[in-house]
């Protein structure tokens, strides 16, 4: 069977759960949001009292969760958390899972290169963060559109989600990375949700504190957040730039360690 296709199949589950769960997020938080608009009470305001601390935590910033689209873009957060979540894993499941399954020498054996292997692998992984991003983008437009009473939403839902797909390729490439460096490729899954989660947390640490902002271009997760590319002046080219060159050498990595692995059985 095509490796392609293979894979597509062997993943077909797993993201139908995941494109069911991120549509079930943006339903409840929606959902959320109108309960929380009709209760009368102001929405801004019952966050005033918040500590700043706890504000960052929850990834709420500076947004007017009062309107449909300033509430979405608090929601956008958790939606990048699951996203990378499922990238992170894809990459390095998707080649750590021979060795899971003991395959790796009946795929070894394979007339085709490890290169034509490696590529089939990465598509389909692509192919499959796609599937989950168009999911949430028709979803997030759908339902926001919903409330936002005939204001137009498409267009900055859509950038929105561009910039969540980015990030998405990048943790799908350090996962992948991780799994073809190490020598037992099982632990790369975890390895690279610990790195997710390192980078998250310093996201975290840089809203906190300001003396630190230089480190943002250390977390993707300060490369496309919603209250700059939803309501500020769209993508900045130098995250874009070092997404790109990430992207490329990890990538890279990925090739190049992938042909010089051992079989493991």
């Amino acid at each position: 069977m095509n490796i392609f296709l293979k894979e597509m199949k062997s993943h077909r589950k797993s993201l139908l759960f995941w494109s069911i769960g991120v549509f079930l997020m943006v339903v409840s938080g929606m959902f959320k949001y109108e309960s929380l608009s009709s209760s009368g009470q102001p929405m801004n305001e019952m966050l005033a009292g918040m500590p700043k601390s706890l504000l960052a935590v929850l990834g709420i910033g500076e947004f007017d969760i009062s309107t449909p689209s300033g509430y979405y873009g608090l929601l956008f957060i958790y939606l990048l958390l699951m996203a990378t979540i499922h990238a992170a894993m894809l990459g390095a499941t998707i080649i750590a899972k021979e060795e899971r399954d003991k395959t790796s020498e009946f795929l070894f054996v394979k007339p085709v290169s490890r290169n034509t292997i490696i590529t089939a692998k990465l598509m389909a992984a692509f192919v499959n963060i796609l599937i989950f991003n168009l999911v949430t983008l028709v979803s997030s437009i759908l339902l926001v559109g919903k409330y936002s009473a005939g204001g137009v939403v498409t267009g900055d839902i859509t950038i929105t989600m561009a910039g969540m797909f980015i990030v998405q390729i990048l943790f799908l490439v350090i996962g992948s990375s991780l799994a073809a460096v190490k020598k037992k490729s099982k632990t790369a899954a975890s390895l690279a949700t610990g790195v997710l989660l390192l980078t998250y947390v310093l996201s975290v640490a840089i809203d906190l504190n300001e003396n630190i902002e230089g480190l943002k271009y250390l977390t993707p997760f300060k490369y496309f957040e919603a209250k700059n590319v939803m309501f500020g002046a769209g993508f900045e080219l130098s995250f874009v730039l070092l997404s790109t060159i990430w992207i490329a050498a990890l990538t890279a990595v990925t090739y190049v360690f992938f042909k010089k692995r051992d079989l493991s059985v």
